[in-house]
């Protein structure tokens, strides 16, 4: 087990080196992609660069129908390549995002035209008009939306990642005791969550049944969080979608598990003077619903503002444009990436724990009269 720790270790420590360079390389990279031409768009009344590296983060941070690596924005080419657009609209309606040109223009398809409004999809016509009502929300139709946008790409990749990963993992034991290959890697995980986290906090045996869920939440947060860090720059785990979608599994798991003991501890709690089971019993209720919402803002918020400082520091190296602030805006940057590497294996190690210490809540026996 030690070899295999050590093993670990120095695959984490080259990974984590590797992606930290290939992050802050690729950034740098796009951020001058516009710097470079600062001076000339200022001239000509455009936006200025501050302006455009808050769009660019914000680009960053949303989801998106393309995966785009690198425009230039003296021609406006772009280098990435479009997702398919599958829309219901009277029927099946399927494009490529490549019409929309980044939202720039309209969008034809059998005779109906569409237009992005804030990364939304909306029915328009040749002209592309959209109607707002007085709160500036648009009132054209948006038609049923089951494209595949970059986030949706990248869940699919990490699933198939997963299954191959930890298949060919279970395969490996099926000829010895023995991992082999990656799985030598991933082994020392799966023993730390099986005993440190599943155990104490759900019991044994009970804690079996939920091995499957507690890895695979494990992973898939761990490794969406390592993808937002690499130059693919995809945020899929600070998109609330997907940890509400996380957190709403975890909810529906624990209702789902809860004994006669859990429900009578929210409701009817035992050794309380009756009149103050009456008003406890909203709190309890209301603290069943706060404990998934806890989850899904934690991971949300945590993700979102590691992206979010990482890309401003970055881009304040092209706003100071001399060498000392420059300098130390890399160095902050690469500090900071080494930093939310940490927090890539934090949060999913958080996650996990509290959904294992719900499951425990909800399955927990409690003999009441030898207590009392």
């Amino acid at each position: 087990m030690q070899q295999f720790l050590r093993q670990f270790n120095l695959f984490t420590m080259q990974h984590k080196f590797f992606v930290t360079i290939m992050t802050v390389t690729l950034f740098l990279f796009n951020f001058n992609s516009f710097a470079q031409h600062n001076e000339h768009e200022n001239e000509s009344g455009e936006k200025s660069l501050k302006e455009k590296i808050k769009e660019d983060i914000q680009h960053h941070l949303l989801d998106s129908h393309d995966f785009t690596f690198y425009t230039d924005s003296e021609t406006g080419k772009s280098t990435g390549f479009s997702l398919p657009i599958i829309l219901w609209d009277n029927g099946l309606q399927f494009f490529s995002s490549s019409k929309f040109h980044h939202g720039e223009t309209v969008a034809e398809n059998n005779g109906n035209y569409y237009k992005l409004y804030h990364n939304k999809i909306y029915k328009t016509d040749i002209n592309g008009s959209i109607e707002l009502d007085s709160h500036d929300h648009p009132t054209n139709a948006k038609p049923l939306d089951f494209s595949i946008t970059k986030s949706v790409v990248m869940i699919i990749v990490t699933g198939v990642l997963m299954l191959l990963l930890f298949g060919g993992l279970a395969k490996s034991f099926r000829k010895g005791p023995i991992a082999t290959g990656v799985g030598r890697f991933f082994e020392p995980i799966i023993i730390y969550i099986r005993d440190d986290i599943a155990k104490p906090n759900i019991g044994d045996p009970q804690y079996k049944k939920y091995m499957p869920y507690l890895l695979t939440i494990f992973f898939f947060v761990w490794f969406l969080n390592l993808f937002g860090l690499t130059p693919l720059g995809v945020n899929v785990t600070g998109n609330i979608a997907v940890t509400f979608a996380l957190a709403l599994l975890t909810f529906v798991i624990t209702q789902v598990s809860g004994n006669k003991n859990y429900w009578k501890h929210i409701f009817w709690m035992p050794g309380v003077p009756w009149p103050m089971k009456i008003i406890l019993a909203p709190i309890e209720l209301l603290g069943v619903l706060i404990k998934p919402f806890a989850l899904m803002i934690r991971l949300y918020a945590n993700i979102m503002a590691g992206h979010v400082v990482l890309m401003s520091i970055i881009g304040l190296m092209f706003i100071f444009q001399n060498w000392i602030g420059s300098s130390l805006s890399f160095f902050l940057a690469f500090a900071l990436s080494l930093l939310e590497l940490l927090v890539a294996a934090l949060q999913a190690y958080i996650f996990t724990m509290l959904s294992a210490l719900y499951f425990g809540f909800a399955v927990e026996e409690h003999d009441h009269e030898e207590a009392h």
